[in-house]
């Protein structure tokens, strides 16, 4: 009995130096990382996504609080892309273990046009995981949760597009549609699993800057 009695303090002392180590590491990491809190101008600017040095890492709206982006001490480029806005970018200066707050408040894009919408199509995407990004004819247009729900899609000018779904980590799912007026199109799907290198080239290098002259999306009533 004693020997069991024994085994089960060395377990939980075992335990609780494993918590302590994994504790510390994290702390350790806290004071080499720097991080930045993005603060979006309006809610609009919440679904933009971020690049940084050429890189996607996901949209504002997630990158906040306790999922904060890290990165490495140094300057980095960061990109923020929204569909009817130019793009932002800004050049950041990351400290060992401080949190650099940006302003995310792009200036509108002129080239922009929201399509009718009595006669536009309307694009709803069931795809996992939700938070890929979403390119439509090679522009960011958003991530999928936004485009996914009763009420939620994705307004599109009739005619022939390309939808790219892409996320780090997955491998790119792309498609071509011909939508006719006021015509409901949903996509459903899964990314399969891949490697980073595996990302499209549009989520890994600075490609896409923004909506291509005349192009036209629009996201429907929530």
């Amino acid at each position: 009995m004693r020997y069991g009695l024994r085994a089960i303090c060395l377990l939980s002392l075992a335990a609780v130096v494993g918590s302590f180590g994994l504790q510390s590491a994290a702390h350790a990491q806290d004071n080499i990382m720097g991080q930045i809190q993005f603060i979006p101008a309006n809610n609009a600017i919440k679904t933009s996504g971020v690049w940084v040095d050429g890189q996607y890492v996901g949209y504002v709206g997630e990158l906040s609080g306790r999922h904060r982006l890290r990165l490495l001490p140094g300057t980095h480029d960061v990109v923020v892309r929204q569909a009817g806005y130019a793009d932002f970018n800004k050049k950041a200066v990351i400290e060992p273990g401080l949190i650099l707050d940006i302003t995310v408040n792009p200036d509108k894009d002129t080239r922009f046009i929201y399509p009718e919408t009595k006669s536009s199509s309307l694009v709803t995407l069931n795809v996992q995981p939700a938070r890929a990004a979403v390119f439509l004819d090679d522009n960011f247009v958003g991530h999928v949760d936004e485009y996914d729900g009763f009420e939620r899609g994705m307004l599109v000018v009739p005619g022939k597009h390309r939808i790219k779904i892409a996320l780090p980590g997955f491998k790119t799912m792309e498609t071509e549609v011909e939508l006719l007026p006021r015509q409901k199109f949903t996509l459903k799907t899964s990314l399969m699993p891949g490697s980073i290198d595996d990302a499209d080239p549009l989520i890994r290098t600075d490609a896409s800057r923004g909506m291509a002259p005349g192009s036209e999306v629009a996201r429907s009533a929530k």
